[in-house]
């Protein structure tokens, strides 16, 4: 068990990929704090958390928010004593339009809560890993963030700049013991890609589906368990010497 005894703290660990990770972080012997803006699903996450026979409990927050997210911190803090692990995952996806028509209110929306909230996290959690002089974190980028995603404007945007934030976040403090990695999933099997293939095809969604997945070598969308493994490992001293990097985890679509 490579996170025996360790503290994770996930942001949007209610549904899809975060969840998959705190379930994952607990199978892994970590201590797991929830935090979700849905105070119902994050509570749900910690409670199969507990029934599995692991520790977690959970807190409601928008990332977007400093208050937020200085209390979830304190609160991780207060309540476990430290942090070891952070995963920096809340993000929204917006919605499916050209840059020309894209809504200034959900581009405003889009990049508070994917950017914004990723860098208060940053801002928030690295004193405390500092003063430990130790700490992991993983930020979700997406492969929008390595490519262009038509149509998908500031979520493209703000995951390009969770690049930019990753690695100057890695170069600053990798000396005093705190690793800053990103994960980029390409389409992953939850709410998120269902909300896509619906914006972007209404009267067929399964087309876009069927569409993403001929494009993709493996055939499939990837499933957040499988990205929950890479985002422990991550958070693990098996991965001591990775810093400042990028994990694409997409099946192979960028790559061809």
């Amino acid at each position: 068990m490579k996170m025996q005894g360790k503290i994770a703290l996930v942001t949007g660990g209610g549904n899809g990929i975060g969840r998959a990770a705190c379930l994952e972080f607990a199978r892994a012997g970590a201590t797991v704090m929830v935090v979700d803006i849905n105070l119902a699903a994050a509570s749900e996450t910690a409670a199969a958390i507990n029934a599995l026979g692991g520790q977690a409990q959970s807190l409601q927050a928008d990332v977007s928010k400093a208050a937020d997210v200085q209390a979830y911190v304190e609160g991780t803090v207060n309540t476990f004593g430290r942090i070891d692990a952070f995963f920096n995952n809340a993000g929204i996806e917006g919605v499916i339009s050209p840059l020309a028509e894209y809504p200034e209110d959900v581009w405003d929306r889009v990049i508070s809560i994917n950017l914004k909230g990723c860098f208060l996290g940053l801002r928030h959690v690295l004193p405390v890993m500092l003063a430990q002089q130790k700490g992991t974190i993983i930020n979700t980028a997406s492969v929008a963030g390595t490519v262009g995603a038509p149509n998908m404007g500031a979520y493209s945007a703000s995951k390009h700049a969770i690049l930019g934030l990753t690695r100057t976040a890695a170069g600053e403090v990798g000396r005093q013991g705190v690793r800053v990695n990103a994960i980029c999933p390409g389409p992953i099997n939850t709410r998120m890609i269902r909300s896509l293939e619906q914006m972007s095809n209404p009267s067929e969604p399964s087309a876009v589906m069927q569409a993403n997945t001929k494009r993709n070598p493996m055939g499939r969308y990837g499933e957040p368990e499988e990205v929950a493994r890479i985002v422990v490992f991550l958070a693990s001293d098996e991965s001591n010497y990775v810093n400042g990097a990028a994990w694409l985890i997409d099946g192979g679509r960028t790559a061809v």
